[in-house]
């Protein structure tokens, strides 16, 4: 009996990001091969449209290079990274090599297209490359979180739209909490700078998430959100104290995190008895 083919094993990646929101993919391929090609899958999706084939070409001796320019949509989700090397051989994972994104700190991008395009590349818990992609028209930055006694400050910044009279944010309830609806909140604007409080001792036990109307009602909602940095998970990364705050539904602590969509949120829970 044919002993069974071993699988292949997976191609190591370098990734550098450029401020424009593009990427860059060098691939060590050994030996030979035909016309190969690099793929990114959205992650459960199977449509012709969740697949991104970008050429291979040569870029050094056993090295292959393939961009993903900003001008070329990339989808919200989690694509994950590939590599056909060979017309003979099915796709083979991706692995991260050296990944520099020092280009994505504190990027501003000019939001003259309506929207923001961000890709960050990163390792999966099983060790696998993949490009986490965010496309927000408009969207609303998180820069600097104000941490008080009773309540939180945000502070950030608008792009592909203008903060205009009306411009308010809001609370939305998710629907497990106990009471839903929507809080407004009201905004302190500045061009494009935007400012607004969350005062906890009004809220009911449970997660709230922020939104913002930068043309108030009745324009449309944009998630609150920090994108801009080379963080592809800032849930476990960025972490803040939570306050002991009086509500009147009783006492309660809280305080903002960041979703695995790192949208902005804050959660409010009663303290175990």
């Amino acid at each position: 009996m044919t002993p069974p083919t071993p699988p292949a094993a997976p191609l190591r990646a370098d990734c550098i990001g450029d401020s424009a929101g593009g990427l860059t993919f060098d691939v060590a391929v050994p030996g030979d091969f035909g016309t190969p090609l690099l793929l990114l899958r959205r992650r459960d999706c199977e449509a012709a449209e969740d697949t991104v084939s970008l050429p291979l070409a040569p870029a050094a001796e056993g090295r292959l290079r393939a961009a993903l320019p900003s001008s070329v949509a990339l989808p919200e989700g989690r694509w994950d990274a590939y590599a056909r090397v060979s017309d003979r051989e099915q796709p083979r994972r991706l692995v991260p090599g050296v990944t520099d994104l020092r280009s994505l700190a504190d990027r501003t991008p000019s939001g003259l297209l309506g929207h923001v395009a961000v890709r960050i590349p990163y390792a999966t818990r099983q060790g696998n490359l993949t490009v986490r992609s965010w496309l927000r028209a408009p969207h609303a930055e998180t820069g600097e979180l104000r941490l008080a006694n009773d309540g939180l400050t945000v502070h950030g910044r608008v792009y592909g739209t203008q903060l205009a009279h009306g411009a308010h944010a809001e609370l939305r309830a998710r629907p497990s909490t106990g009471e839903g609806g929507v809080r407004r909140l009201e905004l302190a604007a500045d061009r494009s700078e935007f400012g607004f409080t969350v005062p906890y001792g009004t809220l009911v036990p449970g997660v709230w998430d922020l939104w913002l109307r930068p043309t108030g009602d009745p324009g449309p909602a944009v998630r609150v959100a920090r994108l801009l940095d080379d963080v592809a998970d800032k849930h476990p990364v960025f972490t803040y104290p939570r306050a002991r705050v009086r509500t009147r539904y009783g006492p309660a602590e809280a305080g903002p995190y960041y979703t695995r969509d790192n949208d902005l949120s804050v959660s409010v829970t009663a303290p175990e008895l």
